[in-house]
């Protein structure tokens, strides 16, 4: 897939409207205590391509997303955080409190770095409104997506922004399509697609995926939605629906066992969700001997999802995969589907 790259356009003396992925977990260290960011890692990712437009000598304005405030101003959903981190990354001495830059909230990071506040917090983001998008492009002078993972959703400051202003993709969303398009094109075969979590959307990309993959294992609570909707009565001999032990907290043991011998004799694997929940001890067997089993194999190995990650960094196997997609749904409908609103905007 081709995609503007940014390191073809002068940006210098530009300001570039930059969409990145902070919605990150936030903690506090006492119930009054400051809120801090738990898990940079999606920060961390956005930095070569801040840096790089630092560099180039443009004025860099931060978009980006935390949870779901639904249109409300909501505290708890604050980018702060976020712009703290960012103040400690960047060293700046006279970072400005929050402020306001015409109709936004923002953050004020470096004299060249900015951070406006949760787009969430405005109704027109999440409806695609027109007019919010115009808003936010009277910004800048030039627009990068650079957030993967929310490139499924057709939300203003990812479809709409780029219609509005000359735009390009970042270095992290760039790899991401060129990993993906990989596995896409030339995969090792047999590919086993390891789908588990909570969200049984989800299951909307089982019948793209069908389409090329060999196996789908499905576990954590979606057993119960495929069993739903009656798929293992005329279901596709591809898809295994993993049984839940008696608590409905994890996949049995049997279940385990099941695709344990699938991953080992897949080619690529690629994992979205856990298998239980598994931050508790009596309900993390079935996803810590799937991540173990996904490690030893010899296959091409990509996961993808906050909690997917949160569980590989759990059982201590942080840099045992090939590739750590950024979004989870958005990796998946891509694999599904070939493409992606929020890319296919780039492209126009």
């Amino acid at each position: 897939m081709n995609l503007p790259d940014l390191r073809i356009f002068k940006l210098t003396g530009k300001t570039v409207l930059l969409r990145v992925n902070y919605d990150v977990p936030i903690r506090r260290s006492a119930p009054q205590g400051k809120p801090f960011v738990e898990d940079d890692s999606r920060i961390v990712e956005s930095l070569p391509t801040i840096n790089y437009l630092l560099e180039q000598k443009a004025k860099v304005i931060l978009l980006s997303h935390l949870g779901r405030p639904e249109g409300k101003i909501v505290q708890e959903y604050s980018l702060r955080p976020c712009a703290d981190y960012l103040n400690s990354k960047f060293k700046s001495q006279n970072a400005k409190l929050q402020f306001k830059m015409q109709n936004f909230d923002a953050f004020q990071i470096t004299d060249n770095l900015i951070l406006l506040e949760n787009l969430r917090f405005y109704l027109g983001e999440e409806a695609n409104d027109p007019e919010f998008a115009k808003k936010l492009a009277s910004l800048g002078d030039f627009y990068i997506n650079d957030a993967f993972a929310v490139c499924h959703r057709a939300h203003a400051s990812v479809v709409s922004l780029p219609n509005l202003l000359p735009h390009a993709a970042g270095f992290d969303l760039l790899e991401e399509v060129n990993v993906l398009s990989g596995i896409l094109e030339n995969p090792k075969r047999p590919v086993v697609v390891i789908l588990g979590g909570a969200k049984a959307d989800k299951l909307d990309a089982v019948f793209g995926l069908l389409k090329w993959v060999d196996k789908i294992l499905i576990g954590g609570r979606l057993p119960v939605e495929a069993r739903r909707e009656k798929w293992e009565a005329g279901s596709d001999e591809k898809i295994i629906i993993a049984n839940l032990d008696d608590t409905g907290k994890d996949i049995t043991k049997e279940s385990t066992e099941k695709f344990v011998l699938e991953v080992k004799s897949a080619g690529t694997i690629i994992w979205a969700g856990p298998m239980g929940q598994y931050e508790e001890a009596t309900s993390q067997a079935g996803t810590e001997e799937i991540i173990q089993a996904i490690v030893e194999s010899s296959a091409f190995k990509v996961a993808g999802g906050g909690d997917t990650e949160s569980a590989i960094s759990k059982f201590g196997y942080d840099g045992k995969f090939d590739f750590i997609s950024s979004g989870g749904g958005a990796m998946l409908e891509f694999l599904a589907n070939g493409d992606l609103p929020g890319l296919k905007a780039l492209r126009e």
